[in-house]
């Protein structure tokens, strides 16, 4: 079954028009917020069903809108509905009850705080970063979790949100809708480690890549990444040591060292960014050659092999530009016996 609606957010004093659905029962948004809009009728235009169904929800006519996205929803329930994303910033008359619920203006800062979809929380953040037309496919199980999501045709990454124990809360969340509101998530952490002459050991480090969404150009563990939904540690890791270094390792190669926690807050691009993370971290002790790894160069820069007491010396200097933790080398050096 495909169906066609239109949905439009009102903007008016930095706050969002937003309609809370109380009065349906069976209501596929029951309980949610989400903007004003419907299906269309006959022969009906986008435009003419975004015109009609604020009429009628909000007594308003609009005056100054703008196309914003296609969202396609895939239900999981047989249903698939192209739905014409708008914005509204103009709009005349006075407003009247809606029989379909509750209106009420909203600090667009507040919105991602109400209960609304997942994928919702998606569009709004492409709304906020981005001024062009975008296409969003949404696909869901049949009920709340969202199960995949692409962007112009291109897959977004998808995290399992995690409680205060690590553990799973059955909630599905985008990579940047995640790193907006600090949502907790799983990433693994590979450090290639090999022996000196010396009797000590040294750490491969890579340093990221220019192009990098955070800590572009900093220097990081050998390779790391985030847990995708439905994924677990392990093959995270081995995915992340392949993809970014071109090491192909089997389970066994693979020690683990420990589980940390960490939380960090920033602004990258003059975009807020909140990471909470528990991070399974694994050693790869196995030979490596430099001139023989393959690097991802969309991730990895460059590589090189530094002593363990140095790069502990240098993150505690803070002149050294990386993103590495403390307390992630204690772990490490414990597991090896350095510390």
């Amino acid at each position: 079954m495909v169906s066609l609606s239109t949905l439009c957010y009102m903007e008016r004093d930095g706050k969002y028009l937003m309609l809370h659905r109380t009065v349906k029962k069976n209501d596929v948004n029951k309980d949610k917020w989400i903007g004003v809009g419907g299906h269309f009728e006959e022969d009906e235009s986008p435009e003419e069903c975004l015109l009609r169904e604020v009429r009628e929800e909000t007594g308003y006519e609009l005056t100054s809108w703008k196309y914003r996205a296609l969202v396609t929803f895939v239900s999981g329930g047989g249903v698939t509905e192209y739905m014409s994303l708008y914005t509204a910033d103009g709009f005349t008359g006075t407003p009247v009850p809606c029989d379909e619920g509750e209106l009420e203006w909203v600090d667009k800062e507040e919105v991602l705080k109400l209960n609304i979809w997942e994928g919702d929380k998606i569009f709004f953040r492409l709304m906020n970063e981005r001024q062009d037309f975008f296409s969003l496919k949404l696909v869901y199980d049949g009920g709340d979790r969202l199960v995949s999501a692409c962007l112009d045709g291109h897959p977004m990454e998808l995290f399992d949100v995690l409680d205060e124990r690590g553990e799973r809360t059955g909630v599905v969340r985008e990579r940047g809708v995640a790193h907006q509101d600090g949502s907790a998530h799983g990433t693994a952490h590979v450090w290639v480690v090999r022996r000196t002459a010396e009797g000590g050991y040294d750490l491969l480090v890579q340093k990221r890549s220019s192009g990098k969404d955070s800590y572009p150009g900093c220097w990081d563990i050998s390779a790391a990444g985030h847990v995708s939904a439905g994924d677990d540690y392990l093959e995270s890791a081995i995915r992340e040591l392949g993809e970014e270094l071109g090491i192909t390792a089997g389970p066994g190669q693979l020690h683990f060292a420990g589980i940390r926690k960490s939380w960090c807050e920033d602004t990258f691009y003059g975009r807020p960014f909140r990471d909470l993370e528990f991070s399974h971290v694994f050693v790869y002790q196995e030979p490596v050659r430099i001139s023989r790894l393959s690097l991802q160069t969309s991730e990895v820069e460059r590589v090189l092999w530094i002593g363990f007491e140095e790069c502990v010396r240098r993150v505690k200097e803070g002149r050294w530009p990386n993103c590495i933790y403390l307390d992630e080398l204690e772990l490490v050096g414990k597991y090896l016996g350095c510390l």
